[in-house]
């Protein structure tokens, strides 16, 4: 049976003084083109909470119906949202990685109060002075780092339906950049665009004499 996530957690992270507690996550990192989105999500730490988020759960397990939902949800109950890109751009001169971490540190930035504490999906910030724990799997266990993850994906789904309408023939807004049969087909007809990460394999490929 599933569990959905909640705020146990978080929870326990109060008990121990901290307040302001950031759920972080990503999306697009497998994606071929357009860029890496981060977001970062304080929610109020009170037993309706989660009643007010039920059916937020990882972003790839929902519909894109159900995530413009919970999307909605999200950004009506939450304390404080950020959101950070990393450009096409910086995934191809830094790497993804690099890239990917970019994107969580300017989406923590972007928050409009402080966090005391974050609670970060699978990559680890070294570099941040703030109290943190890298969780393996967060946005199937910790409610904030779900609902991060929900923000991120819809923040970039409707940045690639704009690159769908900016770079026509590629069908973005389909499968957002990912290397699927469709997209496969484009990038033989058409050859790869600028949003697309010229440093991945797949497109470097394409660019061979």
């Amino acid at each position: 049976m599933r569990r959905d996530p909640n705020l146990l957690l978080e929870f326990e992270l109060l008990s121990q003084g901290y307040r302001r507690i950031a759920g972080v996550d990503e999306a697009g990192r497998g994606s071929w083109a357009g860029a890496v989105v981060a977001a970062a999500v304080i929610l109020p730490l009170e037993a309706e909470t989660a009643q007010k988020l039920k059916g937020v759960r990882d972003s790839k397990q929902l519909s894109p119906a159900q995530r413009e939902r919970c999307f909605g949800l999200v950004c009506q109950a939450a304390l404080a949202v950020g959101v950070g890109v990393g450009s096409v751009g910086e995934i191809d001169s830094i790497g993804l990685g690099l890239a990917n971490r970019l994107a969580m540190k300017l989406a923590i930035d972007d928050l409009p109060v402080e966090p005391d504490y974050l609670l970060i999906d699978a990559l680890k910030l070294p570099d941040l002075k703030i109290p943190r724990r890298s969780i393996i799997k967060g946005d199937a266990s910790s409610l904030s780092i779900a609902a991060a993850s929900i923000v991120a994906k819809v923040t970039r789904d409707r940045m690639m339906w704009e690159l769908d309408s900016a770079y026509p023939g590629y069908g973005f807004g389909q499968h957002k950049g990912y290397g699927t049969k469709l997209h496969r087909l484009a990038l033989r007809a058409l050859g790869p665009c600028p949003m697309h990460r010229h440093s991945y394999a797949p497109i470097r490929s394409l660019m061979a004499p």
